[in-house]
């Protein structure tokens, strides 16, 4: 194996420049969720150069995609994300996150292409859509495309290097108050104004977090707040997300909120619809044995990581949903230390040489992992036990 990490390590080295260039072009060009067409050709392109049979439009997504190389068990596969944010771009950094999947399932399969006997193993490179959306891999589990899969990881981008981390459940609800409009100052006593059942909804709910776990987060934003000041809204709406660390609170918690609309509704005569504003996704189901795995590539590269607590500063993803049903894990690179994702900052830092670094790290570890679940079927099995 130390002979195959050499020459993997190698082959990943010669490909830097190809992967920084296509991650600053998708930094340059950045296309939101669904809508990532030219990012998803062009990932699609490499892929095919290095031997990769391809499959478009999978889980009836137009830029999701299905590359496979190899044959048999066990089936390993590498997650691309692509999708952009709207107004800052690749904030997130989905550029190098997506790129550092590429980029290790080329190297691969130039390292493997003479070792890897028919039927040892095969390695997959699912291009994930609209994470941004919580959307593309919950789809994606909904089509069966992960079935039959062993194992599957990416790297994110991120301030510090960790391999631990939490994922919370998230619940995207809609609220729409319906009352009666009504001149504000001449016929205030006719109206039923929606606006206070919405103002209501929001000072229940900031009660509420008094009496709610300390992982549990609940956030929302007025979509509609009425037209002009002297007419009543007969319309208000707000969209808040839920979240919770497992399934069962945050369950419980998301009825506490409906039923928060609802008495808003009733205290202030209106009428309230309620809507998802999107799929669920899952919290992260930890694999502790496919971490220490992921961490032993680290110390092969003599990279330390940071020690922070799983729990902190933590948000949602649609990988969740994928960790529920396969062993999953999603650690992170680092960039730079005082860089919050969702920036605009952020999104400039994944082009600098720290970004580019960031990137071949993901390149690196990404590979490695999978060579280790491919040939150490020892590891495998203590991942497959552990999930």
């Amino acid at each position: 194996m130390r002979e195959l990490r050499e020459e993997y390590l190698k082959a990943a080295e010669g490909l830097r420049k190809k992967l920084t260039d296509l991650s600053d072009d998708f930094f340059r060009n950045p296309e939101l969720g669904l809508e990532e067409e030219r990012t998803s050709a062009m990932m699609q392109e490499v892929l095919k150069e290095a031997g990769y049979s391809v499959e478009s439009g999978v889980a009836g997504m137009k830029t999701a995609f299905k590359a496979s190389i190899g044959s048999g068990s066990p089936k390993i596969a590498l997650l691309a994300e692509m999708d952009a944010l709207p107004g800052i771009g690749h904030g997130c950094g989905h550029n190098i996150a997506g790129m550092a999947s590429i980029g290790a399932s080329v190297a691969l399969a130039r390292t493997l292409s003479t070792r890897l006997k028919p039927g040892q193993g095969t390695i997959l490179v699912l291009g994930t859509p609209a994470e941004e959306l919580g959307k593309g891999k919950v789809e994606m589990v909904k089509a069966g495309v992960f079935e039959g899969i062993d194992a599957s990881m990416m790297v994110h981008g991120s301030s510090r290097r960790t391999v631990l981390k939490h994922f919370l459940g998230l619940e995207r609800l809609n609220f729409t108050f319906h009352g009666k409009s009504s001149h504000a100052s001449a016929y205030p006593e006719e109206g039923v104004n929606a606006l206070d059942a919405v103002i209501l909804l929001f000072n229940s709910i900031g009660l509420l977090r008094q009496q709610v776990r300390s992982d549990v987060r609940i956030h929302g934003i007025i979509t509609d707040g009425g037209k002009k000041p002297n007419i009543i809204p007969e319309r208000a709406a707000a969209s808040f997300y839920v979240r919770a660390n497992d399934l069962k609170e945050l369950a419980s918690v998301k009825e506490r909120v409906v039923n928060c609309a609802k008495g808003a509704a009733t205290a202030t005569g209106c009428a309230v619809d309620i809507g998802n504003g999107g799929d669920l996704n899952a919290p992260m189901k930890i694999n502790m044995a496919f971490i220490e795995l992921y961490r032993g590539v680290l110390k092969t590269l003599g990279l330390k990581e940071d020690m922070q607590p799983p729990e902190k500063n933590v948000g949602s993803s649609d990988i969740g949903n994928v960790s529920q049903i396969i062993p999953t894990i999603h650690p992170h690179v680092p960039i730079r230390e005082g860089i919050n994702i969702h920036t605009r900052e952020f999104a400039e830092a994944t082009t600098t040489p720290e970004g580019h670094r960031a990137l071949m790290e993901g390149v690196s570890t990404l590979g490695l992992t999978v060579m280790e679940l491919l040939f150490n079927r020892e590891a495998l099995e203590a991942v497959k036990k552990d999930f």
